[in-house]
């Protein structure tokens, strides 16, 4: 009985074993096409690696600083998206005054070339309101890959109270396609180009 017992919490613990050890494989494969899927992202972009890097630390940076002003934090909602050093900041700002210090902060971070203003006077939008902007976004961002002529995966869309904006470094011919393709989609009031032109 003894030798029974002891033979199950044997097979037990193999069994814990063999199945952490899958899991851990399982959580690598996992990690390795996330991995590979980012790397493959990242090479085609049109954005040289080190461009793609400041572009993250621009944003991040600037969400950072944004975050420690409580003004600004507290009654703004602001988005900064960053392309090849060019940076297009959204949302609304209360007063003329806090969008000043809003944009004093993107011109203090390193690698900022350019800054599109397009954060508007007045007050926050809803929750319904920007529900419907990540919807509107992602169907922008469908219709941009499924179209002839231009690769979504060029193209950053950014959709703040029904404005769709679009950055990227794109050919005039692909802008042209994107902004047709985009304003055609229902929802859409306005389209703004942000674009960098080869």
């Amino acid at each position: 009985m003894m030798n029974y017992v002891s033979f199950t919490r044997q097979q037990l613990t193999k069994v814990l074993v063999v199945l952490l050890c899958i899991t851990t494989l399982q959580s690598c494969t996992v990690a390795t096409v996330v991995a590979i899927t980012a790397g493959a992202s990242m090479a085609t972009d049109r954005r040289s690696i080190g461009n793609q890097i400041d572009d993250q630390s621009i944003e991040v940076e600037a969400y950072n600083e944004i975050t420690k002003n409580k003004a600004i934090y507290n009654n703004t909602n602001l988005h900064v998206v960053s392309v090849n050093g060019s940076v297009l900041i959204v949302g609304q700002a209360p007063t003329q005054h806090l969008k000043a210090q809003a944009i004093k902060i993107l011109n203090n971070i390193n690698n900022v070339v350019r800054i599109h203003d397009q954060i508007r006077i007045g007050n926050k939008t809803s929750v319904t309101t920007q529900t419907n902007d990540v919807w509107l976004t992602s169907k922008v961002k469908t219709a941009l890959f499924s179209s002839d002529g231009v690769n979504g995966k060029n193209i950053k869309v950014v959709t703040e109270n029904g404005e769709v904006f679009l950055m990227g470094i794109v050919s005039k011919k692909e802008a042209d396609i994107a902004v047709k393709v985009t304003r055609n989609i229902s929802g859409v009031n306005r389209v703004y180009k942000a674009f960098e032109y080869l």
